[in-house]
């Protein structure tokens, strides 16, 4: 009864082992990462990370933020544009998935060049392995729509639906990074607490619209393997928004106490 409910919004798995494996991979990947960032062991990229070893900070190659980031979202965004190119006979579906990927990545790749300032530095391990992550995830997802494009579609098709919500969550996603970008003036380091937009009410607003523009991709998708990236994502940014607000929280003596991680009034 379950599985024939679920089944008039979602495609059936396919029958790959690769999407299969990546599925289970990637969504349990990222809910851990997001328990790991509760626990307070954040990736070296974040300005949560520290290490007390000396030796283990000066052995790390690293890149400036800006061309750790320029790396990480390239081989995702390239990826996304070239399925786009080689694949045009796939389908509506297919088509809004690949452009959803590809303007997703653009618009990061934009901010991390126009937009975002950066106060540290990333190591190189770090960026290549979130590089690979992306990049991944971005052909799992692609593969995962093409295979899925010889079964019948979705009784309850939400496509249109799910373009909504793209749009709603790249668009405020993009708008409080803004914001996020306009707290510190040219030179400055210090963080200071956000204001504006949404983030009166939660400290990660820019998370919340993410989750919403993942939700509205699998909401084109329609498939398994986008609605386990998503809920993965969920868990991953869930978690780290906890941490955010902790450490304001450790940082600032007058960070409001109402204002919530993630969703307004709730969380």
């Amino acid at each position: 009864m379950v599985l024939s409910t679920l089944l008039k919004f979602i495609y059936p798995p396919p029958a790959s082992w690769f999407v299969t494996a990546m599925t289970v991979i990637n969504g349990a990947s990222l809910v851990n990462a997001g328990l790991m960032e509760i626990k307070g062991k954040s990736m070296q990229y974040s300005k949560f990370f520290n290490t007390n070893n000396k030796n283990v900070e000066d052995s790390m190659i690293k890149l400036s933020g800006r061309n750790g980031m320029l790396l990480a979202y390239s081989p995702a965004f390239v990826a996304s544009v070239t399925s786009l190119a080689l694949m045009q006979d796939e389908g509506l579906r297919f088509t809004l998935v690949a452009s959803a990927l590809a303007v997703h990545f653009f618009k990061r790749l934009f901010e991390t060049l126009f937009i975002h300032k950066y106060s540290g530095s990333m190591a190189i391990d770090t960026a290549i392995a979130i590089s690979t992550s992306y990049f991944l995830s971005s052909v799992s997802l692609i593969y995962s729509q093409h295979l899925c494009g010889e079964f019948a579609e979705p009784i309850i098709d939400l496509k249109y639906a799910g373009i909504a919500v793209f749009l709603v969550g790249i668009v405020g996603n993009f708008y409080h990074h803004y914001l996020l970008s306009k707290l510190r003036k040219e030179g400055e380091k210090e963080y200071k607490i956000p204001q504006g937009g949404l983030f009166g009410s939660v400290i990660c607003p820019h998370y919340l619209f993410e989750i919403l523009g993942f939700i509205g991709i699998s909401c084109i998708s329609q498939t398994v393997y986008a609605l386990s990236f998503t809920a993965g994502t969920i868990g991953y940014l869930t978690g780290r928004s906890y941490a955010t607000r902790r450490w304001y929280l450790s940082k600032f003596e007058d960070f409001p106490k109402d204002v919530k991680a993630l969703i307004p009034y709730i969380f």
